[in-house]
């Protein structure tokens, strides 16, 4: 069965996902969790990934079940038919967004000139000289590929 690319009412999309479980539709809304600032708290609340986009997994004829539930305005269609997502791809959003909990890291200091090895993303198990670190950024110097790269702390993994 494929993966169906569906457009939902704007901040109708953890709902509509929900109301689609409860029909026994195979439904994937991704969503990160992300810290929000009040004038009185910090919270961390959980967001769609794609805004106005859930992925449903249902055959071709039963299509036109999920209409029964409010919020959902259309599939997305690409040359004139539904765009469809292919396991693969739905598998790697997943991977990427289970992959490093934000909220475990730890900013350290690294030394310039250590060599340190990225641990998850694109460059994983890529190791590197460290150029500079700016806050949570730090500049590596991947020898391998002969490229400088700026990697990001809440979002890769590095040890030195």
């Amino acid at each position: 069965m494929p993966w169906f690319v569906l457009y939902i009412k704007s901040r109708n999309e953890k709902l509509v996902a929900e109301k689609l479980r409860q029909l026994d539709i195979e439904v994937y809304c991704p969503v990160i969790k992300t810290q929000r600032k009040w004038s009185d708290r910090i919270k961390v609340v959980e967001e769609p990934q794609f805004r106005s986009y859930c992925f449903v997994k249902l055959p071709e004829p039963e299509r036109n079940r999920v209409f029964a539930v409010p919020g959902i305005v259309r599939y997305l269609y690409w040359l004139n038919k539904p765009a469809i997502v292919r396991d693969v791809e739905i598998e790697a959003i997943q991977l990427m967004l289970n992959e490093v909990d934000n909220n475990q890291l730890k900013l350290t200091r690294l030394e310039t000139g250590s060599r340190a090895k990225i641990c998850s993303g694109t460059f994983a198990q890529r190791e590197g000289i460290v150029m500079r670190q700016e806050g949570k950024i730090t500049v590596i110097m991947l020898e391998i590929l002969d490229i400088m790269i700026s990697v990001d702390y809440s979002k890769t993994i590095i040890r030195s």
